[in-house]
């Protein structure tokens, strides 16, 4: 069963230690919150499942009792420590490593099982939820990923084109995955409550999944910190000749020599390759 509010408390002051909030440490505390991101990853028999920051295990738990092969990785050393003296000897299908998730965003998970299909089902540390996710699809992507996220990560994961809240991660991440689940989190279902709520989203990989190489992700990260600027001036100032005949089939294609990066959908970005 999840740990409720006040076993949370208490496991956490027997722990000595407080939520640390640089590392985004809010405690899920809901099992029927549990519940939905099992039923949401609708994993199979015995799926290798990449877990990021499990914190005390809540989810873990879940993940194990149904069987799954759980790598997670966890960066606070009292958190990790607690995992490998309760968790790690009577549970041989978890695979805790401590470390930065930055680093290891698949959690040690090993190349010959990644490519057979995995996913993540997280509780991802509100701190590092865009760069993880940055650093996950510059790798090998997984078939699914269940993320509970704040809210404003979520909207960018999620935006359309032509709104603020568009950007490079969008880009990125529609590039390679369709969202098929949304569900909204309230803080309360947090210890400590986070002062903003929560989605939890399903994100199916795309049969035409594209995961963009480094020299264009940082080409197109470029691009979007001068989002204001015309976007034509932005591909002229760049090395790649690529990028200005990119620009220019645009022009072709019907879209104002005015446009800004933001009013460009991410299927149009997917064409710029270098």
């Amino acid at each position: 069963m999840p740990l409720n509010p006040n076993q949370t408390r208490q496991l956490l002051e027997n722990l000595a230690h407080l939520p640390n909030k640089k590392l985004g440490q809010n405690f899920l505390v809901d099992g029927n919150i549990v519940r939905k991101s099992l039923e949401l990853a609708e994993l199979k028999p015995e799926q290798a499942v990449v877990e990021i920051g499990p914190g005390l295990g809540t989810l873990t738990r879940a993940l194990l009792e149904k069987g799954h092969s759980v790598w997670a990785v966890e960066r606070d050393r009292t958190l990790a420590a607690y995992l490998r003296r309760e968790l790690v000897p009577a549970q041989p299908n978890l695979h805790l490593t401590e470390a930065d998730c930055l680093d290891l965003p698949r959690a040690a998970l090993p190349d010959s099982i990644a490519e057979t299909g995995y996913q993540v089902v997280a509780n991802l540390p509100y701190a590092v939820s865009t760069p993880w996710m940055d650093s996950l699809l510059a790798g090998l992507p997984p078939e699914r990923m269940v993320l509970m996220l704040q809210k404003e990560a979520g909207d960018r994961y999620t935006a359309s084109h032509a709104t603020k809240n568009f950007g490079a991660i969008s880009i990125f991440l529609q590039s390679a995955y369709t969202v098929t689940g949304r569900h909204h989190v309230s803080s309360t279902c947090f210890h400590p409550a986070p002062k903003v709520d929560s989605l939890l989203l399903r994100l199916d990989r795309r049969s035409d999944a594209v995961c963009f190489n480094g020299t264009t992700r940082e080409c197109i990260r470029r691009i979007f910190t001068q989002r204001r600027k015309q976007l034509g001036s932005l591909c002229r100032k760049e090395d790649s000749p690529s990028v200005l005949l990119w620009f220019e089939s645009l022009i072709e294609k019907g879209y104002p020599a005015t446009a800004r990066p933001e009013e460009i959908p991410s299927d149009e970005w997917i064409r710029l390759k270098l």
